[in-house]
């Protein structure tokens, strides 16, 4: 399958076109099945069929798993996720090579560091992990930005003065990235880079009323997108988390508690997730070949749209 996203802007006309969405991603296969866009010889009647992807934005190939039931997609299970209102089946993810190699073809981190000082003028200076993996993000320390990293959507959603702060270190970060040239660019690229702040795993109740505990979890992680803190957490975002965390000295590795690890459950605002990559330092660059997450994807409604011939025309 060949898998184009387009992200809509939250407050206006405009649609960015620049990444991907890994919570949709989980949605292609199961899709494609329904339409009858993948050959039936190649669906099992019962089991898994595995449907590769060809993610177009940002040129990278994603394994989906679709469990199979009497020849149909199997939406119904026991899977539950964080953020999702009902269990279902659950779909596993393979994020092949997901780091962005860089026109030049070097690291994944774009400056080069690990860890990079950021100095964003009027607002202060930040350590950031800026990695492009499932998607551009930029990492801050929570206590940096005067957080604990057990934030909930109203904590920030509600204060304008952050949200703008937020935006002017994205903003930068994206400039430090390469990914723009001018400040002004980045108003017409809201959904790259993402922007997020980790902490040390903590106790903390989540948006739902469910309780999480410190010792259930490696960390806790905020992300924002399209200029709002996510209610979850963005499943691009979660392959960036779970890559950074593989990789030693990041920002996102050290709130886990630094180390190898090929794997790490965080915290967010509906509750906790878990995502692992598969990292290996070559030639003194860090490369990732898999992210693997879960997500389970469900038909929630089909129609038609019935557009006059005459608005076809004028287009």
């Amino acid at each position: 399958m060949d898998y184009v996203f387009g992200q809509v802007a939250i407050d206006k006309a405009f649609v960015d076109w620049s990444g991907n969405c890994g919570n949709l991603s989980a949605a292609v296969g199961p899709c494609a099945i329904h339409m009858g866009l993948i050959d039936a010889a190649r669906i099992p009647q019962n089991g898994t069929a595995i449907i590769r992807i060809w993610q177009a934005n940002i040129g990278k190939t994603i394994v989906a798993h679709v469990p199979i039931t009497d020849d149909q997609v199997q939406e119904t299970g026991d899977f539950e996720l964080d953020g999702v209102t009902f269990a279902a089946a659950e779909v596993p993810l393979e994020f092949l090579d997901p780091a962005d190699d860089g026109d030049d073809g070097g690291s994944m981190f774009l400056t080069g560091n690990l860890v990079d000082q950021l100095d964003v003028p009027g607002v202060g200076s930040f350590a950031v992990t800026m990695i492009n993996a499932g998607i551009p993000t930029i990492f801050l320390n929570a206590k940096d930005l005067g957080y604990t990293g057990c934030e909930l959507q109203d904590d920030i959603n509600n204060d304008a003065e952050a949200l703008a702060k937020f935006e002017t270190i994205r903003s930068h970060g994206a400039i430090r990235m390469g990914l723009i040239k001018h400040l002004s660019e980045a108003a017409t690229r809201q959904h790259t880079p993402k922007i997020a702040f980790v902490a040390p795993a903590q106790s903390y109740t989540a948006s739902s009323g469910k309780a999480i505990a410190a010792q259930d979890i490696d960390l806790v992680v905020r992300a924002l997108s399209m200029g709002k803190l996510h209610h979850a957490m963005m499943g691009t975002a979660a392959v960036a988390i779970g890559t950074a965390a593989a990789i030693p000295g990041t920002l996102v590795n050290l709130a886990a508690g630094g180390g190898e690890r090929r794997a790490v459950r965080f915290g967010h605002p509906s509750g906790t997730l878990r995502v692992g990559a598969e990292a290996q330092l070559v030639d003194g660059q860090w490369q990732v070949t898999k992210a693997l997450m879960s997500r389970s994807a469900r038909i929630l409604m089909e129609g038609a749209i019935r557009v006059p011939a005459l608005v076809l025309e004028a287009k």
